[in-house]
């Protein structure tokens, strides 16, 4: 890629971009890095994905410092939740060798495809369940419980302190392993699974699974950041006004999810899952078929 300060200027805006979108919905960011660092500039795809893992990590910890003062991040279910995420994700990294990824590619794309739906469907109801304060009024589970998972928030939206009771704890960690495993196995980003899992499983309402989404991508991030550094495949180069931008993005991001009603976050959330799993049919597709959509690294 030749360098010069259009280049890098072009690099800067790309990185603004995939914070604010990272910061808002609780994602790393890559989907905007990588393609614009490939398609655009011509980067090599493996230096790509390594200096945007870099990346992520700045991302995370700009969006995560701010939904940590508003006390919209869980942090202990964070951490108890990326004990089987990471674990999800080495074991996915391994089979990744083996495993025949064809109808994965297919299966996640139904999946995500369901998980749109959903979150756009329920988006008003969950207003609702705010307003009455039915977050607060589900029965926590006993794991939950003993660890103190639960936690509240203040929704600066709806101007209220929502109270919520973590459920489903088992199932939320078996299902997060699980999520980690397709991360690892099928090369995309754990929030655009951790959220609706969060969200639609764990009875956590869908700015603080943004807010706990975020802060867990940082630490899952920083071991394939080290690997990659490790291997020199990071432009540092770049890196530098990638990081800028996204630190400026992910601030900015991070400023305003709290204040956008639950219905409209829900229905962008929904969006960005439609995209995913619109890339995971277009991949499957092109390993059986051998025909490449538009829109999607393959």
């Amino acid at each position: 890629m030749l360098v010069c300060p259009m280049n890098l200027l072009v690099v800067m805006m790309a990185g603004m971009m995939a914070g604010f979108i990272g910061a808002l919905m609780g994602l790393g960011g890559g989907v905007v890095m990588v393609p614009t660092l490939t398609a655009v500039l011509g980067v090599d795809v493996k230096e790509a994905v390594a200096t945007s893992s870099l990346c992520v990590i700045a991302t995370s910890i700009a969006g995560a410092a701010r939904y940590v003062k508003q006390g919209i991040t869980n942090i202990k279910l964070a951490l108890f939740l990326n004990t089987t995420t990471v674990a999800g994700a080495v074991t996915g990294a391994l089979l990744a060798v083996i495993a025949p990824r064809t109808l994965l590619y297919l299966a996640l794309s139904a999946v995500l495809a369901y998980l749109s739906a959903s979150q756009v469907i329920t988006g008003k109801r969950e207003e609702e369940k705010i307003e009455r304060g039915e977050f607060a009024g589900s029965e926590e589970d006993k794991l939950a419980r003993l660890l103190g998972l639960s936690d509240s928030y203040y929704d600066a939206a709806s101007k209220v302190e929502v109270q919520y009771r973590v459920r489903r704890t088992p199932l939320g960690l078996a299902v997060s392993y699980l999520a980690g495993m397709a991360s690892g196995l099928l090369g995309i980003g754990g929030g655009v699974l951790k959220v609706p899992i969060m969200n639609q499983v764990m009875n956590v309402p869908i700015k603080a699974s943004i807010g706990t989404s975020k802060f867990m991508i940082g630490v899952t991030a920083s071991a394939s950041a080290t690997v990659y550094f490790m291997r020199g495949l990071v432009n540092t180069l770049l890196a530098a006004p990638l990081a800028l931008g996204v630190i400026l993005g992910a601030t900015l991001g991070a400023q305003i999810m709290n204040r956008i009603r639950v219905k409209h976050l829900k229905m962008l959330f929904g969006g960005v899952l439609v995209y995913f799993s619109y890339a995971m049919l277009a991949k499957f597709i092109y390993l059986t078929v051998g025909v490449a959509l538009p829109g999607v690294r393959l």
